[in-house]
């Protein structure tokens, strides 16, 4: 058996023509849905960038216990599991944020891994005195902000689409799977960075995409409540679906190359991505400090399995989650589940639309738990919106772009193991937060519009009318209860969230 799976960055489900985009744009991801399963009512896990990759590595939730970091010494890991089962594992990435403090212990679980360098952020080039004035002229002034200096030296070392680091992540791939189409046993994780934003893309899909906008460059919009004008949105959502149709056009050529070695034989095939993106609706624009709509939660999954090719262009309608593909992916190669691990494999749901669960919890660490029967939605927040009653618990001290600090582990506390630490004792520590002890989602950014609603999702899919339903509440504080038992909730989360006094 081998597997492939593509997981892009910041994939808004609607911006594909499977889930009602336009097919004109993604033709590629409109040809593997004929091929498909496509899953309706998918959803993330947690959220942002490395915690949704935690998830996925490990099958089990890690926003309750841990904000972002690496993997912990007690993780099971996916692809280390495939290696050490006789299941060849290799990653091609360009997600920048495997190179920092907190992303370091995930590709390294690979057989081999292909890093891809100057997406985004990354810290690539070396120039030592940029030059931030002609930056100030060609950028929009909401972009002129110090840790984007390094994605305009990238920029200038990307003149050809040859340079482009999708460019390069599809070539390598497609280099890998050339070089081993005739052995068995392996898996290749494809992992491009792209959509997210920086939405840079060759002036060729850019031409498909032209607005009347005339300013200077914007695209990397500002995560908040964006204050701008009708051109400037338009010229913002223009440029995210330009970096959309690049990254189908690649795709298109992995779908070309399985086409001409007849790969679908043997080969399964699965797309994602790792969450959405927020392009003005509910007056947001992107992710991490507003609630997490579904704009943003629920997410797209496609995937091709050789013995469920006759159910092609099918879909399913049971609730998913982002975890349950660890499980999944290792039923495929016929390897066991390790007990830690939450998900629950899909291959039965490949065979029929067959229920997954009850309800699925998802959520950033310190804000918001959120939890969806598939219709309805309950963003729950605690009252008061503090810091009290969170606490992080690691054996690997990182955060997105350092280590803990000094301060921070004079205080920490070695406390007893959760079961699914396997009997590692945790050290716990105070969380991110402000000096008034509001929490944050990493240095400098708060969460905002911190208000506990219920959405019908059948009746209002755009989630524009929160309902008031105590019955409905009281049937989804339940499945929240019931989620933080069975993924051992610290027990301090039961008070933050107010559910202490809801019986076993």
């Amino acid at each position: 058996m081998k597997t492939v799976f593509v997981l892009f960055d910041s994939l808004n489900r609607k911006a594909i023509s499977p889930y009602g985009g336009n097919p004109a744009n993604t033709p590629n991801f409109q040809r593997f849905s004929e091929r498909a399963i496509t899953f309706d009512t998918h959803y993330v896990g947690s959220m942002p960038c490395m915690p949704a990759r935690r998830d996925l590595q490990t099958g089990r939730l890690g926003m309750l216990h841990r904000n972002w970091g690496p993997l912990e010494p007690f993780d099971n890991s996916l692809p280390e599991i495939l290696k050490s089962n006789g299941v060849y594992s290799h990653l091609v990435t360009d997600h920048n944020h495997y190179f920092m403090d907190g992303g370091a212990t995930y590709h390294p679980r690979f057989s081999s891994w292909e890093l891809v360098r100057g997406n985004g952020s990354d810290h690539w080039k070396g120039v030592v005195k940029p030059d931030t004035a002609r930056f100030r002229q060609t950028f929009h002034p909401s972009q002129i902000r110090p840790y984007l200096n390094t994605y305009y030296v990238n920029r200038d070392y990307m003149a050809d689409e040859a340079d482009h680091p999708t460019t390069q992540v599809f070539r390598h791939s497609l280099d890998f799977i050339e070089t081993n189409k005739h052995d068995d046993n392996w898996f290749l994780q494809i992992e491009a960075f792209d959509p997210h934003e920086p939405f840079f893309v060759p002036e060729r899909f850019k031409a498909r995409h032209k607005t009347n906008y005339s300013g200077p460059i914007i695209d990397w919009p500002t995560y908040g409540r964006g204050n701008w004008s009708d051109e400037e949105k338009a010229e913002i959502e223009s440029n995210y679906a330009a970096l959309v149709s690049m990254c189908d056009e690649y795709f298109g050529r992995l779908l070309d190359l399985f086409n001409r070695y007849d790969l679908w034989k043997d080969t399964a095939l699965i797309v994602s991505t790792d969450h959405g993106f927020l392009l003005g609706e509910h007056d947001w624009w992107g992710k991490n400090v507003m609630p997490i709509y579904d704009e943003l939660a629920r997410i797209p999954l496609l995937v091709y399995h050789p013995d469920f090719a006759d159910q092609g262009g099918a879909r399913r309608a049971s609730l998913t989650q982002a975890v349950d593909l660890m499980p999944t992916i290792l039923g495929f190669h016929g390897l066991p589940v390790p007990d830690e691990v939450t998900g629950r494999s899909l291959l039965p749901v490949l065979a029929g639309d067959a229920p997954v669960r009850e309800a699925a919890l998802y959520g950033y660490f310190g804000a918001a738990c959120n939890v969806t029967d598939g219709r309805y939605t309950y963003l729950r927040y605690p009252e008061p919106m503090t810091a009290d009653n969170l606490y992080e618990y690691t054996l690997m001290p990182t955060r997105m772009h350092k280590r803990f600090g000094v301060q921070e582990l004079s205080a920490a506390e070695l406390v007893p193991p959760f079961g699914f630490s396997k009997g590692m004792p945790l050290l716990r520590t105070k969380p991110l937060a402000t000096p008034d002890n509001i929490p944050a989602i990493m240095e400098g950014r708060i969460f905002e519009d911190c208000v506990t609603r219920l959405f019908d999702s059948a009746a209002d899919p755009g989630q524009t009318q929160p309902i008031d339903d105590p019955v409905i509440c009281a049937r989804m504080e339940r499945h929240l209860f019931d989620l933080f038992c069975e993924l051992e909730a610290p027990p301090e989360a039961f008070v933050r969230f107010g559910l202490d006094g809801v019986a076993a």
